[in-house]
């Protein structure tokens, strides 16, 4: 790589991280993550803490106007804001996103400046910077690195490490083409442990081809008659008291033909109601369910007359038995941060059914057919380590979702490929019902069985066997990646100098 005036380094990064969105769903070019990173981990080295921050801070920015841009359209669309203020919230949000991003990597400035150094201290930075948007202010983790690999031979590994060992991995890559292109520009001869990388990358790289084929849970026999509907309810009528019958009516309409199968699924919030509101279209649902030994699912919010609160929930009728309460809730669409401030200053911050609370942090599963559910509402399935602990003693996985706040952009297809990668890390097979889609029956390898086309009602038939046991992820999380990157850092940053020359081996 040549060297670059200030103004020509800045817009690489922003074309670099622009273009790393298009290695996730719905376009899969997953090769093209790897020379995006590796241009971050290449711009990175001999900067100040200054510098690293704010070059990450370009590149991140621009991933992230690229990547979740679709936040758009609820503000716009759904929260009928004027097109340019939509616009300028979107970019401040992406402006926050990638301060997030780019915090962990000041670390970067402080490593010592040796190939060593930064082929295990840049992707251990990354997946620190993963980890920590995982849980900073109720946490986005979005647009993590180790999606790209739902599709290739490192998903083998998902079951081990799970998405954030699979980012490191990647990672390393990144920053071993990074070293590459130094090494050349220095006139170096390949250091010693740029060679040590390669094999190592290609060592997991065929180990992930094998290990897909390993069985890390096994079926309990049963096999289970399931129909998802998807109604695709308009979402600026949804809440419309005058439209609920007819909502009512849709739903039961939809599912008329399909009483005597074993799970039916309404998506996230069907019944635009509160049970009190709605007791006795539930109550005739709930006793045609039982006379036809149907287990039916529905999103619903729900209000606990105990302590007051609304939740996100999803209530079991029919043979199905418990229900389930959002334990992680979406700023401002379930809750407003500030609330005493912010409501009633714009429309959307008053958008409907936005005063949820959080659900108990445990459960009981939801039971069907004597199976136990891991039950993740909406982007509760984007937090690997929340359906890990669930998953444990499930042999199945449910998530329920309305995307229709984000219409026909990205994010339903790349919620859909991270709930792929939580099939693949627990090793359980996964139901996905959708308003408006993406609707999905999963199998136990995250491969999709059946779907059914978005932005159109339907209903998707199909069959789906329960599996027991745990992975290694589903047992410890991402806690030894994690671990492992902060070891690394703390040794890396311990070193008060690692001396180097030029052609060293």
């Amino acid at each position: 790589m040549m060297r670059s005036t200030r103004g020509q380094t800045f817009l690489l990064l922003f074309t670099a991280g622009a273009l790393f969105p298009l290695a996730l769903a719905p376009l899969y070019w997953w090769p093209i993550a790897v020379p995006c990173i590796a241009v971050l981990f290449y711009q990175l080295q001999h900067q100040t803490v200054a510098q690293a921050l704010a070059k990450t801070a370009v590149f991140a920015f621009a991933m992230y106007f690229a990547g979740v841009s679709w936040v758009y359209v609820s503000i716009h669309d759904h929260g009928f804001i004027a097109a340019p203020l939509a616009l300028l919230a979107t970019a401040l949000f992406c402006l926050f996103l990638a301060l997030l991003f780019a915090l962990p990597f000041a670390l970067s400035a402080l490593i010592p400046q040796h190939p060593a150094a930064w082929l295990t201290g840049l992707p251990a930075i990354w997946v620190l910077s993963e980890w920590f948007r995982s849980w900073a202010f109720t946490g986005f983790p979005w647009l993590y690195a180790g999606y790209i690999h739902t599709e290739s031979w490192l998903s083998g590994w998902a079951p081990i490490g799970g998405v954030m060992w699979l980012s490191f991995i990647t990672a390393l890559a990144a920053a071993t083409l990074a070293q590459i292109a130094q090494s050349k520009r220095d006139e170096w001869r390949i250091h010693r442990s740029i060679k040590i990388s390669v094999f190592i990358i290609l060592l997991t790289a065929v180990s992930g081809y094998f290990l897909q084929s390993v069985s890390w849970t096994k079926e309990t026999g049963k096999t289970l008659s399931v129909v998802l509907v998807q109604p695709n309810t308009d979402q600026n009528k949804k809440w419309s008291p005058a439209d609920r019958q007819s909502i009512f009516d849709q739903l039961q309409g939809q599912t008329e033909a399909y009483w005597g199968a074993d799970l039916i699924i309404w998506p996230e919030a069907a019944i635009p109601a509160t049970p009190q509101r709605a007791s006795e279209f539930l109550g005739h649902i709930d006793r045609l369910a039982k006379v036809n030994q149907t287990a039916l699912l529905t999103g619903i919010p729900t209000y606990n007359w105990r302590n007051g609160n609304y939740y996100n929930s999803v209530m079991a009728l029919g043979t199905a038995s418990g229900q389930y309460d959002k334990t992680r809730l979406v700023p401002f669409g379930e809750y407003v941060p500030l609330e005493g401030l912010l409501r009633g200053l714009i429309r959307f911050f008053d958008l409907p059914m936005s005063s949820f609370s959080l659900g108990e942090r445990e459960q009981p599963p939801i039971r069907v057919a004597g199976e136990a559910m891991a039950t993740a509402i909406c982007y509760e399935i984007v937090y690997p380590d929340l359906v890990a602990r669930i998953s444990r003693d499930a042999t199945l996985l449910l998530t329920v979702s309305n995307d229709a706040w984000f219409g026909r952009s990205f994010a339903p297809q790349q919620h859909m490929q991270m709930a792929r990668m939580r099939a693949i890390e627990n090793a359980k097979p996964m139901l996905r019902g959708t308003s408006n889609g993406v609707t999905a029956i999963v199998d136990y390898r995250g491969k999709v069985v059946k779907q059914i086309a978005q932005f159109s009602a339907g209903e998707l038939s199909g069959n789906i066997a329960p599996r027991a046991g745990e992975t290694l992820f589903s047992r410890t999380g991402s806690w030894p990646v994690v671990i492992l990157a902060l070891l690394i850092c703390g040794v890396l940053l311990s070193r008060k100098s690692w001396g180097t020359k030029n052609g060293h081996n």
